[in-house]
């Protein structure tokens, strides 16, 4: 095992959501190059992904909940996002779509811009090397059927938050994912894009083991820092298996 001091520090927040689950554990895997931290919201949370010492409760609402999280890490990895219900009593035989909402003080604006800001500033103020934003497809049409859902402008959220991240002079990977599969990772062959342009063909969807993966590489190419992309899958079988993230980020040019 590496010493710690060439190893990466890496906090990955939302680390019980259901991509950040798969980070957390990819990070651990890698302990030779990675020393992983998590941060989630409950202790509820935390027992779920192993409750740990190494794994943080704070709210990320509140600015100095997570300080003491930040100390000491190189990289941050945001996986952290609002999460819509489902309202009771949708019966689907009748046809018809269910109503989402989100819980009070837990809409977007609340988490997916002031939980991140928060996050970012935190991690400026405490030198972070690199941080790792995943947001989503669909940020650049406010019309996107995503942001009526329960009323949350969510993309339009999560875009500001891209923008603050982009703009906070702290090296910087923005990754975009299409809709999120639970399928195998090291499957498919991933494919990058710029400014929605993917969701006009049929590579428009990508497994959240990928988007984890992606996210752990990002941390190992110093060229993918100052940059911003949409990420996607070809369908299994079609494409070969993307294995070489160096050649990936290389089509990567925009800074957001």
């Amino acid at each position: 095992m590496a010493d710690a001091s060439s190893r990466i520090t890496v906090l990955v927040t939302g680390a019980a959501g259901r991509t950040g689950q798969i980070v957390f554990k990819k990070l651990k895997e890698r302990s030779d190059q990675f020393i992983a931290r998590g941060l989630v919201r409950t202790e509820e949370s935390k027992e779920k992904i192993g409750g740990a010492d190494d794994i943080f409760v704070a709210d990320i609402r509140d600015d100095k909940a997570i300080v003491p999280a930040v100390q000491g890490i190189d990289a941050l990895i945001i996986l952290t996002s609002a999460v819509p219900k489902m309202k009771p009593g949708f019966d689907p035989s009748k046809g018809g779509r269910p109503e989402f909402y989100f819980e009070d003080g837990l809409y977007p604006e609340q988490v997916d811009w002031i939980g991140q800001k928060n996050q970012i500033d935190a991690a400026k103020a405490a030198d972070v090397k690199h941080i790792v934003l995943v947001g989503s497809m669909g940020g650049t049409n406010p019309n996107h059927p995503l942001n009526s859902l329960g009323n949350g402008n969510i993309l339009v959220w999560k875009r500001k938050a891209e923008q603050y991240l982009a703009e906070s002079g702290v090296p910087y990977t923005i990754i975009r994912p299409g809709g999120l599969l639970d399928k195998d990772g090291s499957q498919r062959e991933l494919v990058v894009g710029k400014d929605d342009e993917l969701l006009q063909t049929d590579t428009k969807s990508i497994p959240r083991a990928d988007v984890a993966e992606v996210c752990i590489q990002a941390l190992l190419n110093e060229e993918i820092k100052f940059k911003a992309f949409d990420l996607a899958s070809k369908p299994e079988g079609a494409g070969t298996a993307t294995m070489d993230f160096k050649s990936l980020f290389s089509q990567v040019t925009a800074r957001f």
